[in-house]
């Protein structure tokens, strides 16, 4: 902090914060990339309101992390042997409390997060019964799950299937989101966007082979095809992705099904 600047003072914790810089130094020939502030006028605020942003698993490291005495021992084993402790559900119980009295008193206001499961038909029947639980407490998060199976046998059971592979009554409470592939005007949006964000200059021809790519293999293969055939068209001169660059490319990477024909063909040549 130098003259001029404008500052507060915490009397709590007698911090010091730089609010900006006076409006009084401000001059037109001023480069300098700074906050001008008008200065305070009038009485002395007492009170301000701080907005803190904390979540729960912050308040749960915090009171699982174990308190010594204050002697000189105990502070040297905290200092040298730091310890953590489980993160009980009696812990978790105890903490929602304080934080559901908190929101009731209005000092406190929840502000639920995103917790997104891909795969979700990869979880056993014991964590479906545990999330299943979790979604009926009040504070619980918005969940969002992902799948691409259909009919299957739940994990961790012998003879149950179900859709999803996600069971009946879990099932049951959530709502639905289908999706379609990616028709070919699509395809070609996504990748005019992508090569713009990348800094990649393609044309129009290149453009749309690399769509048909993305049509007829996979839009993943498409978009990595980008950055290769970029430095290819760099290497032969030429200032923009052309056809040709993306038919090198086709040759030098292979998609997965050119890859499992060519391992077919090989009859097991590639197995030690």
């Amino acid at each position: 902090m130098t003259v001029g600047d404008v500052i507060y003072i915490e009397a709590n914790t007698g911090a010091c914060k730089r609010v900006g810089r006076s409006d009084a130094y401000a001059t037109e020939f001023d480069l300098e990339a700074e906050e001008y502030v008008p200065v305070p006028k009038g009485e002395v605020h007492k009170k301000k309101e701080v907005v803190q942003d904390v979540t729960l698993h912050d308040l749960d490291i915090a009171n699982a992390r174990p308190q010594g005495g204050q002697d000189v021992m105990s502070m040297m084993g905290q200092l040298m042997k730091p310890k953590k402790t489980e993160i009980t559900d009696k812990l978790r119980a105890e903490i929602n409390k304080v934080v559901s009295r908190y929101i009731d008193q209005g000092v406190a206001e929840l502000v639920p997060g995103v917790l997104f499961i891909d795969e979700v038909h990869m979880l056993d029947i014991e964590c479906f019964t545990y999330l299943n639980r979790a979604l009926e407490q009040p504070i619980s998060p918005i969940v969002i799950l992902a799948s691409n199976r259909g009919n299957t046998l739940i994990r961790g059971t012998h003879d149950i299937t179900a859709a999803h592979g996600i069971p009946s009554d879990l099932l049951a409470r959530l709502l639905i989101i289908p999706t379609h592939p990616y028709n070919p005007q699509e395809i070609q949006t996504i990748i005019r966007m992508r090569a713009k964000l990348e800094g990649v200059a393609i044309s129009e021809p290149a453009l749309e082979k690399v769509a048909d790519h993305g049509t007829k293999v996979s839009l993943r293969y498409a978009l990595q095809l980008l950055t290769p055939s970029s430095i290819l068209a760099k290497v032969n001169g030429r200032q923009e992705i052309a056809p040709e660059d993306v038919s090198e490319c086709e040759d030098l990477f292979i998609d997965a099904r050119r890859s499992a024909k060519v391992v077919e063909a090989a009859d097991g040549a590639f197995i030690s």
